[in-house]
């Protein structure tokens, strides 16, 4: 098993960086999780439909190992933290090599969203595209913590 969580952009704010990296520090070794930061494309002389493509890809290049591709969209189906650990556990199940997608500042391409085998939203809010790494690093270690029993969830 393996999980990735693919990202546009590779400047983040330090708290941020810690915050991700404490969570992926209390992730078993058994999941396999890296982040993997891809660069954002440059402005200058595209539009953004151009820069969504050329980021789209480099993400869809990126999950060519993967079993499952999930792509976070304003758009697509929030999932309850018991669900996501209901995921996460059939995926360690099957031994999948998940691919979790956050697009850049200016979304995912068409592409991309086609590629993916499913879409889920992270927030009826909008959120920097640095705090969706966060939260979905800390979802996915609260999901590993309901599986396993540990106390940091709780109800």
């Amino acid at each position: 098993m393996k999980i990735n969580l693919i990202v546009i952009g590779k400047k983040m704010p330090d708290w941020i960086q810690t915050g991700i990296h404490h969570y992926q520090k209390q992730l078993p070794t058994q999941l396999n999780f890296s982040l993997i930061t891809l660069e954002a494309q440059k402005r200058k002389g595209k539009n953004i439909t151009q820069i969504k493509e050329l980021e789209g890809k480099l993400i869809i290049k990126a999950t060519k190992d993967s079993s499952l591709v999930i792509a976070f969209d304003e758009y697509g189906k929030q999932h309850t933290t018991k669900i996501i650990a209901q995921q996460l556990g059939n995926w360690q199940q099957n031994g999948e090599n998940v691919s979790l997608i956050i697009g850049g500042a200016d979304g995912l391409s068409e592409a991309v969203k086609s590629h993916a085998d499913q879409l889920w939203g992270l927030s009826n809010l909008t959120l920097p595209h640095s705090m969706a790494r966060l939260l979905a690093v800390e979802q996915l270690y609260r999901a590993h913590s309901l599986l396993t029993n540990h106390p940091y969830h709780r109800e």
